[in-house]
């Protein structure tokens, strides 16, 4: 008769965090001795520890114990384009406002697009050169939101998640705008206002933020049974030149509208700058409506109506709600959306009565 010793599969890190129901990387900060986990948490991981008889390898505990203190900030934007529009500005302030406050540095990484975004966002985690990283832009069906959850690392999203279906992706930590509210309080001021052909000048197609503008815009001119016009919406880049391109186009075609939606204050400030070169007025021949309330509206003249968004706040959120992820990789996800008000200055005073 023979006596076959049986060999076990090493025990690892995986079966012990699904033996205590958390993620792996509660397990590595319980063997760090983390005092941000729960007690109740370590004493089921340390049962799961025990009747499993894991040992963990002492190159890994090292390697969970370490960390950068360093969060990365993923820009997807070429440079000019970025830091010519005051969103980013302002959500680094309120990023680094929480950064100082917990003893966090700040890593900020450039993407052109979206290949570059994913590579960087990788390496930057991977690398551990970075504890979790925050992303600036969310696109329609984004691979690399995927697969940052299937490898379940740290990141916080700045943007709704959608997949190519439209509908929302979880589990994702997300903070963002009522955009449809953006788009829908806009179109309804210059209706309200007594425009009729009312354009839309928005941001890229495989952007979210202009996807859920765009659905404010269409429920706002249905509801009031206005014609949305083909010729009246236009995509480009959300900067000053975007508007400039716009406003040519309009002047161009020969159909000019009598009210402008722009996603963007940088956008509607290039419109109304080209304009006021062929002579047309704003907001007399031609109202506008911006987005993100931005310092250099206020002062412009005519001043520019905007819809002010929560950038600084939505910041803050994103760099909390990293930091409570990196601390605890068990907590459910969850989102934050912030409302917007509409900002009435002259760009966009009721249509004269002829």
């Amino acid at each position: 008769m023979y006596i076959c010793e049986v060999f076990k599969m090493a025990v690892t890190i995986k079966d012990v965090a699904a033996r205590a129901g958390v993620n792996p990387s509660t397990v590595s900060r319980v063997l760090a001795e983390s005092p941000l986990i729960s007690e109740e948490t370590k004493e089921r991981v340390r049962m799961a520890i025990k009747e499993l008889g894991y040992h963990p390898n002492a190159i890994a505990r090292s390697l969970a114990m370490s960390s950068s203190r360093t969060i990365g900030l993923v820009i997807s934007r070429p440079t000019e384009q970025a830091f010519a529009n005051p969103f980013f500005p302002e959500v680094i302030r309120g990023i680094g406002t929480v950064l100082e406050r917990e003893g966090y540095h700040l890593m900020l990484e450039m993407a052109s697009d979206a290949e570059s975004e994913g590579r960087t966002t990788l390496q930057m985690l991977k690398s551990r050169r970075v504890d979790g990283v925050i992303l600036t832009s969310s696109r329609i069906g984004d691979r690399l939101i995927s697969r940052l959850i299937e490898e379940n690392l740290p990141f916080v999203l700045i943007g709704r998640p959608i997949d190519r279906e439209y509908q929302e992706v979880d589990p994702v930590l997300w903070v963002d705008n009522d955009n449809v509210q953006v788009g829908y309080m806009a179109t309804e001021h210059l209706i309200l206002n007594g425009r009729k052909d009312i354009a839309m000048v928005n941001g890229p197609r495989d952007l979210v933020v202009s996807y859920d503008r765009f659905c404010g815009y269409r429920k706002a001119m249905h509801m009031y049974g206005r014609e949305i016009r083909d010729e009246f919406l236009i995509n480009v880049t959300f900067t000053e030149d975007g508007g400039i391109q716009a406003a040519e186009h309009f002047i161009k075609s020969g159909r000019m509208p009598d009210a402008i939606f722009a996603a963007d204050d940088s956008i509607a400030l290039g419109a109304i700058m080209r304009l006021k070169e062929q002579g047309i007025t704003v907001p007399d021949d031609v109202a506008v409506v911006g987005v993100n309330d931005s310092p250099i509206g206020r002062v412009a003249r005519p001043s520019l109506t905007t819809m002010s968004v929560e950038i600084f706040d939505m910041g803050v959120r994103a760099a909390e709600m990293l930091i409570e992820r990196i601390n605890d990789g068990d907590i459910p996800s969850y989102h934050i959306v912030f409302p917007s008000e509409l900002i009435v200055r002259e760009s966009s005073t009721a249509l004269k009565a002829e």
